[in-house]
């Protein structure tokens, strides 16, 4: 996997150990040290994901993301000393794709990079009217699910959840977006609800929440869907 990552943060030693990293694994890397020179490098290097830290001398990093998102749907990954849930919803709520707490290792790092990108990748082809996420079919046109090669019975919701985590592969969404997405705005904060679909959800793709292969909670802050 290639492409231009640009990083954006204060910390000239953390930049450094990024670059290093990230250009042993095929990507080409620019930089930036504050946020408004995040936004212009944005702009003028069209890169393929941006990785954002939070606390830059010129503007808080949501910020960033929200003037980012104004114009611009590439990938963010938010990467942060702050460990708050409320910071980390806050930031993706902002559009932000994906958080990561410093200090991090730096395989989940390049890990989280690969499934965004690959994520952006199938969401970026011509409408696919199939997911596939490793023994897991998803079929959008006749909605119908597939595990191993068996039809999985799910109701109007569950497949409608389904739906919204596949079609944001490597995605942390938050409870809040999801609620939105499937069931309305009136419905945002019923966080209850949401985890009994979940549950459900597990239970019919044999998906165990201490050993998911296909649902993460992410807690406290919503739910990701992974790559296979």
């Amino acid at each position: 996997m290639s492409g231009r990552i640009l990083v954006v943060d204060d910390e000239a030693q953390i930049r450094k150990f990024l670059r290093i990293a990230l250009e042993a694994s095929g990507f080409e890397v620019v930089e930036a040290s504050g946020g408004a020179e995040g936004i212009a490098r944005c702009a003028t290097a069209t890169p393929t994901l941006v990785i954002l830290d939070l606390g830059l001398p010129d503007m808080d990093g949501k910020e960033v993301v929200r003037r980012i998102r104004e114009w611009s749907e590439v990938p963010i990954l938010v990467l942060s000393v702050r460990q708050s849930e409320i910071e980390k919803v806050a930031s993706l709520d902002a559009g932000a794709d994906d958080y990561v707490v410093k200090p991090f290792g730096i395989a989940e790092l390049l890990a989280r990079v690969r499934a965004l990108l690959r994520g952006r990748a199938q969401a970026g082809a011509a409408a696919p009217s199939e997911i596939v996420i490793g023994a897991l079919t998803v079929d959008l046109a006749r909605h119908e699910v597939h595990l191993e090669g068996e039809l999985v019975k799910l109701t109007r919701k569950e497949f409608e959840l389904l739906r919204v985590l596949a079609q944001n592969v490597g995605r942390i969404l938050t409870h809040g977006q999801i609620l939105r997405e499937v069931w309305g705005k009136a419905h945002e904060t019923d966080t209850q609800y949401l985890r009994v679909f979940i549950s459900q959800l597990r239970q019919k793709l044999h998906d165990d929440p201490a050993d998911p292969r296909f649902i993460l909670n992410e807690p406290g802050v919503g739910y990701r869907m992974l790559d296979g």
